[in-house]
Parts: structure tokens; C-alpha cells; sequence
């Protein structure tokens, strides 16, 4: 398996890219969030890779992170989901994003990238939601991080100890304005739960 590929960018035609190593050129399929970072024809690069053998021949997948290529991988094994899926998930959402999105069961994220319809995007959510955290947890730990502050993870567990399951909690701190306190921001919370 072809783990990692070190060479010259010979050429860049999104989504594929070629990479010179020692002479032998070879032709990777990366997501637009890898290509937009590439640096300029003639350059080094480095990106770890994902080789795909199927029927009808090899295909070499590249990633600028371990984290895009740990998420394509975990893509990859929800039914349905292709290697082209996968790449348009990671070229619409960033690592972060498709793990908030995850974390939070937020459909329309998913929704707005190019052929991922309404039930394609709940069968990522539900397939993903415990998968995604253990394959890549570094992103999930920005995520919690990102969600939840002090006084947010506060009113968060709160939430959780008075019944709400993980979705609705995160979903109704994430509406609270910046710099609420814990006793403010759990009476907003069950207010806009109490109306949902």
C-alpha cells in the first residue's frame, strides 16, 4: 500500500494533480481543500495517500493531513459512499466542520455539498456520529473545545442532567449569544427547547 508520496508537482488539473517521484509520475485525485494549498508547479510536496484498487484499475487518492485522510477513509466506509462523494464532502466541509457537523446531527451542512441529498446526509450522520470522534480525535477534541467553553460546557451538562439527550443540548447552546453566564444561559436554553 502506498502510504505516503514525496515528489515535484508536475501538474495541477482539479481535482487531479501529478507528482513526479525519481522519474515516475503519479496521478492523485485530492479534495479542493488539499488542492487550494498545494504549493506552485515544479514544487516539492508531501501528502499522505490512499490507494483504492477496484475492478476497472488503481486509483491514488492525496491528502495534506492525516486528519482529511482518516476522515475520507471513515467516508468511504458509510454505504453508498464513494471515493467522489467522499472527496466532494472533504472539498465542501473542512476536517472541523464535517466533525462539528457530525457532532452537532446538523443535515443541512451536509446538504449544501454538491450530490449529497437529504437521506445521503442522515445516513452520514448516523453512521458517522461515534466513528468519526474515535478516528480522528483531534478534530473532535477542537470541536468540544469549540462548542463549549467553561460556562458553555456548564450549561451543557446541565442540560444533559435534566434529561436532554447530547444533540439537543449542543444544539441549544450553540443558539446562546457569546459571554452568557451558566444560570442565564440554561433559562435561555430550556426556553428555546421548551419551544422547539
Amino acid at each position: 500500500m502506498i502510504g505516503r508520496i514525496t515528489g515535484r508537482l508536475a501538474e495541477k488539473n482539479p481535482p487531479q494533480i501529478l507528482v513526479d517521484v525519481n522519474g515516475i509520475g503519479y496521478e492523485l485525485e485530492v479534495p479542493m481543500s488539499t488542492f487550494y494549498g498545494l504549493p506552485a508547479t515544479g514544487q516539492s510536496v508531501t501528502l499522505s495517500t490512499h490507494l483504492a484498487v477496484r475492478e476497472d484499475g488503481h486509483f491514488l487518492y492525496g491528502f495534506a493531513s492525516e486528519d482529511e485522510r482518516a476522515a475520507f477513509r471513515q467516508l468511504l466506509k458509510v454505504a453508498g459512499i464513494g471515493a467522489r462523494t467522499a472527496l466532494a464532502v472533504l472539498s465542501g466541509l473542512s476536517v472541523n466542520d464535517l466533525a462539528q457537523a457530525i457532532a452537532l446531527q446538523e443535515s443541512g451542512r451536509l446538504v449544501k455539498i454538491p450530490g449529497i441529498g437529504k437521506k445521503t446526509a442522515e445516513r452520514l450522520l448516523l453512521e458517522l456520529r461515534d466513528k468519526l470522534a474515535k478516528a480522528l480525535p483531534a478534530a473532535s477534541g477542537r470541536v468540544t473545545a469549540d462548542l463549549a467553553g467553561n460556562d458553555r460546557s456548564d450549561i451543557t451538562n446541565a442540560l444533559l442532567a435534566l434529561g436532554y439527550n447530547e444533540k439537543e443540548a449542543l444544539g441549544a447552546v450553540k443558539l446562546l449569544p457569546e459571554g452568557v453566564g451558566v444560570s442565564d444561559g440554561i433559562r435561555q436554553a430550556l426556553k428555546g427547547l421548551s419551544k422547539a
